[in-house]
């Protein structure tokens, strides 16, 4: 299923849309999830979005007793789509989406129709990276995407090893893709890549979310935060699997 939280249905168009599409890109089915203060506003809120998507998948729960990972899990969602009507509560949708184990989209209020022509993927030397190949390969497969590959700017082989691997994932495939070296380094090839989005004609970044947050991600925000609120078209995260990985780097 693809997911989409949504906090107000009427702003809500462009985003609907773009997961309806990809959802029937991917042969899945298509829901709508809405939290609410208590439970006295659940059958309001069922009826109005129902009004309005007659043919959708509704799902409006209590936010009191249920979190973003539980009905995630509940529905085998394979992607979330998050509203993001204003800069306000994206610091808590991040928070809430630490414990996904799927990626999970933020689209804002102001962005058009999801374009997934062109899919920027800055590579860093983590090894978790190599997880956002799947999700660009899925992208590739069944979208027709290419796949712009912006390789960190360092002074050690790690991330260009991760590269190496991907494109041999990209090739196995046949996928369109194109390897591009940044200027930045690890650390700032992410913010990079939102920058060069759209003279690159891109429709999406995918980025992988911060293993743990510091002191500075606590006050501050960590940098998705960053790069989702600065970024001109919408942000696919991943967050780092431990179960899959030895985060030593």
């Amino acid at each position: 299923m693809i997911l989409v939280l949504v906090n107000q249905i009427y702003t809500a168009q462009s985003l609907l849309k773009s997961a309806s599409v990809l959802a029937q890109q991917l042969d899945k089915s298509f829901g709508v999830l809405c939290f609410v203060d208590n439970d006295d506003q659940i059958s309001n809120c069922e009826f109005e979005l129902k009004a309005i998507l007659p043919d959708t998948q509704i799902n409006v729960r209590n936010k009191k007793n249920n979190t973003i990972s539980l009905v995630c899990d509940e529905f085998d969602a394979s992607f979330l789509f998050v509203q993001l009507q204003n800069q306000k509560h994206l610091r808590s949708y991040l928070k809430d989406c630490r414990d996904l184990r799927i990626p999970y989209l933020f689209f804002k209020d102001t962005f058009s129709e999801l374009n997934l022509s062109k899919v920027i993927l800055p590579i860093g030397f983590l090894e978790e990276e190599l997880e956002k190949a799947q999700f660009a390969s899925a992208f590739g497969r069944f979208c027709g995407s290419e796949i712009y590959m912006l390789l960190a700017n360092d002074y050690g082989s790690k991330a260009a090893t991760i590269a190496e691997k991907m494109q041999l994932l990209f090739q196995k495939f046949d996928f369109k893709y194109t390897l591009q070296k940044a200027i930045k380094d690890s650390f700032r090839v992410e913010d990079e890549s939102i920058k060069i989005a759209t003279s690159n004609s891109a429709g999406l970044v995918i980025i992988s979310a911060s293993r743990e947050y510091g002191l500075d991600d606590i006050l501050f925000g960590p940098k998705e935060f960053r790069i989702v609120k600065r970024s001109l078209i919408p942000v696919l995260i991943i967050n780092p699997r431990g179960d899959l990985y030895a985060l030593c780097d």
